[in-house]
């Protein structure tokens, strides 16, 4: 890591938040739920990942229920989060290692580990991945974490701030280290927040980006449209 990009990363961070102000997310969800929730968020939108959860919870009173259930009732439950032959079982074996290893369906102890112990005891189940596990340690737990999606993944790539082939896997630490842990929830929010309204995968509006300057991407396309 150079110093260089760890300041292009902080400008970034700092013209983000001029741009944006400062993200408020939702309510935070007990870490347990997160966990769930985040699970089934892969490989869809907020909206069915919200309806799934939702479904979920419907259909059963208490993680205990769900954890219990007959698995193709789980399945039919989280339907719309798609991949639900995956999802489900995925879930209930979660639930079922928790309650094994800590005697009950509840995850507020990881409150009382370090970061990094923490993320390393979620990355255990099936499913959770570096981005799952960054989710919950960020956003339920209030520990440091950058969990990389898509839309940062592209952004970061195209704005320099990680190597081309670097993977998504790669990119959480990488991007972590160049931040100081407490912008990590601004900039993660606002990062995706410019991916979804302006840095678009196919047709980026470069012209309307509050970073269009600083921008590898964006300086390259301007070069390239510049009559020979």
């Amino acid at each position: 890591m150079s110093h260089t990009q760890a300041d292009l990363a902080l400008n970034i961070h700092q013209r983000l938040l001029e741009h944006f102000g400062y993200p408020e997310w939702r309510n935070p969800l007990p870490p347990l739920d997160e966990l769930v929730s985040t699970i089934l968020s892969q490989n869809t939108n907020d909206v069915n990942r919200d309806r799934a959860f939702e479904s979920l919870r419907r259909r059963f009173p208490t993680w205990e229920a769900v954890r219990d259930a007959p698995e193709n009732e789980v399945i039919e439950a989280v339907r719309l989060a798609g991949l639900a032959n995956q999802k489900g079982p995925r879930i209930q074996a979660a639930l079922r290692s928790i309650t094994e290893q800590v005697g009950r369906l509840d995850l507020e102890f990881l409150r009382d580990m370090e970061a990094e112990q923490a993320r390393q005891w979620l990355l255990q189940f099936k499913g959770v991945g570096p981005k799952t596990a960054a989710i919950v340690l960020q956003f339920s737990l209030g520990k440091p974490a950058f969990p990389v999606d898509t839309h940062i993944y592209r952004v970061s790539g195209r704005l320099g701030l990680r190597p081309a082939k670097m993977s998504v896997e790669q990119a959480h630490e990488h991007l972590a280290a160049l931040l100081p842990p407490e912008t990590y929830y601004p900039a993660h929010l606002n990062l995706i927040q410019l991916g979804r309204r302006v840095c678009h995968a196919r047709k980026p509006q470069c012209p309307s980006c509050p970073l269009n300057d600083l921008c590898a991407y964006a300086i390259t396309q301007q070069a390239s449209e510049q009559p020979g």
